[in-house]
């Protein structure tokens, strides 16, 4: 009996001390504004929208509470972001520059 209480306290602790992914959420939304600034928009890259829809999951998932969900996501939009921004930079890189005569 004893054990049994005490997997119950282990488990419910476990439960109890997750804590919502305020970093990764910080780092997807931060990947995001990165490829926005860098020329990326949902129209022009899948990557972009991609990002765009995961960071919206981890915003539902985070409301609910769904922690280890929201955590994901979010990971996923930063990848994609990260994508995205790789992309805008190459693109930019190879648009050649006319100068003015």
């Amino acid at each position: 009996m004893t054990r049994l209480f005490a997997a119950i306290l282990c488990v419910v602790c476990l439960i109890g001390c997750a804590n919502a992914p305020v970093q990764e959420m910080s780092d997807a939304r931060q990947a995001i504004a990165a490829a926005r600034a860098a020329g990326a928009t949902t129209a022009t890259s899948p990557d972009f929208y991609a990002a765009q829809a995961a960071i919206g999951r981890a915003e539902t998932h985070l409301q609910a509470q769904e922690f280890e969900r929201a955590r994901l996501a979010a990971l996923e939009a930063k990848h994609h972001a990260a994508a995205a921004l790789a992309s805008a930079n190459t693109q930019h890189a190879e648009t050649p520059v006319t100068l003015p005569h």
